[in-house]
This record gives structure tokens, sequence and C-alpha cells, in this order.
């Protein structure tokens, strides 16, 4: 199985390249390029579907024959909802950076008779999850109920300083609906300061995969199966996007038991 905590090769450029072969899975993919103004990124998706997200800055973009002029607003993954773009299978995509920007291409097996479409912020209403310490913030860009993908569900949430995440525990490792689903996921992780750090650990019942990580700025995290809780530490927000794939395109988790009572305390 392949290390499931990786780490950015370096500040500028394509600082992150997770794929399926690299990861040891099937579905999911994710980059991340850092841009100067001026810079450009683009790639063909071939027979994947793609969703940019526009983590920090602003760029302009085209997808296909369509052009989408100047996308972004936030200069910062902390400073409200994002903007994103899907790319289906069969085409290509073009991001020229405007200024310092931070582009993730979540990417997962495409199909279908989809079309490149803007997401911009607003378009699905944020939600907020838990109570007490383990409030969080959600920003979904693609969610199952969308239509919109053959596969890709794709979701930011911030976690407030001192908070617990993707908990109680939860899993969905299987292709077992109406009670589970089998979905990839991947976590790419920032701190607000970035100096800060979180904790995440990928376990299953059995332990046969157990892992709990230091995570830093910029680290992305695998889940291939199992939980993965996270919490961040006083005085440091988390950020963090997730992207799922699987068979089918589908989020129904399983909560782990030992700690399912917390959702009725």
């Amino acid at each position: 199985m392949a290390n499931l905590l990786v780490k950015p090769r370096g500040k500028h450029g394509h600082v992150t390249h997770v794929t399926p072969e690299s990861a040891g899975w099937t579905y999911v993919g994710f980059d991340l390029h850092r841009l100067k103004p001026g810079e450009t990124v683009s790639e063909q998706t071939g027979d994947r579907e793609v969703c940019l997200v526009w983590i920090a800055g602003k760029g302009r973009a085209t997808a296909g024959s369509d052009d989408f002029g100047s996308i972004g607003e936030r200069m910062s993954p902390f400073d409200g909802p994002p903007h994103a773009l899907y790319v289906p299978a069969g085409s290509n995509w073009s991001v020229t950076a405007d200024t310092d920007l931070e582009l993730a291409v979540c990417s997962a097996p495409g199909g279908g008779n989809h079309h490149a479409k803007l997401i911009p912020p607003g378009t699905h209403p944020p939600e907020t999850r838990g109570k007490g310490s383990n409030v969080r913030h959600v920003n979904n860009i693609m969610p199952e109920d969308d239509g919109s993908a053959h596969s890709l569900l794709v979701v930011e949430v911030i976690t407030p300083n001192g908070n617990t995440s993707s908990y109680p525990s939860h899993k969905h490792d299987q292709d077992n609906l109406p009670h589970e689903s089998q979905l990839e996921e991947t976590y790419y992780h920032r701190l607000n300061p970035p100096q800060g750090f979180a904790f995440q650990r990928v376990y299953t019942d059995d332990r046969s995969l157990d892992e709990a990580m230091a995570v830093e700025d910029g680290d992305v995290v695998l889940v291939p199966k199992g939980y993965h809780p996270c919490a961040t530490i006083h005085g440091y927000d988390l950020y963090y996007l997730n992207v799922m794939a699987g068979p089918k395109r589908i989020w129904q988790f399983h909560n782990q038991k030992e700690h399912e009572w917390l959702l009725n305390a």
C-alpha cells in the first residue's frame, strides 16, 4: 500500500501529483498547481473527468471550446466558498493565472453525457455540521445530488481551531448499498496560520490498517479504506478539500459503533 501521507514537492509549479497508480487504488486522482501571474497549466482529460478548484487566487479558464473568462475571488481557502469548474472526459482545459494562483485538479473516471460547467460560490448552500468541539463548516462543490458528473464527489471543509472533523469516525469502503458505498478519498490540508499542524488517523476495525499522521500545511492524506477522523490544535483552523470516487456516485457512510453514541450525546 502507498504511503498515506503525501508531502508537497516544492512551493511553486506542479507541487502535488496523486494518481490511481501512485496511490495503489482505482478511481481518485489529485494534483495541485501553484502558479505565478501569467503562468499557464493545461491538460487533456482523456477518459477522466476533472473538477478544477480555485483554492486561492484568480485565473482565466477555458474548457473545450468554452471560454469562462477570469475565475476566482478569494485569496485564501479560509476566505469564503470557492469557484470551481467541471470538465468532462474527452475534453481539454487551460488556466492562466491572473494573480498568484493555487489550483486543485480533482479527477476520476468519466462517462455519460456531461458538459463543462462553472460552479460559482453559492451553487450549493453551506452547511454547519456537529456540535461543540465537533463543529465544522462545509462547502459542497460537487455533491451526489447535483447530477453533474459521472463519478466525482468534491467538497471542502473548514474546521475551527481545537475541533475534530470527519468525526465520529466513519468509513465508506464497502459496496453494500443502501448501507454503505465504496469510495476512495483524498484530503488536501491547509492550516491557518500556515505554521500550524493537525492530526489524522486512518484505520480499520481489525487494525490491519492503522496510521496516525501529523498533517502540515499543503499535505495530502490518502484514504483507501477505513475510518479517517482528523483534529486540529488550538490556535490553528484547518481547511481540507475532499475528492471521492468509486463504483457508484453515492456517499453513504458507516459510523464506527464505538463512537456512534456521540451523535445523540
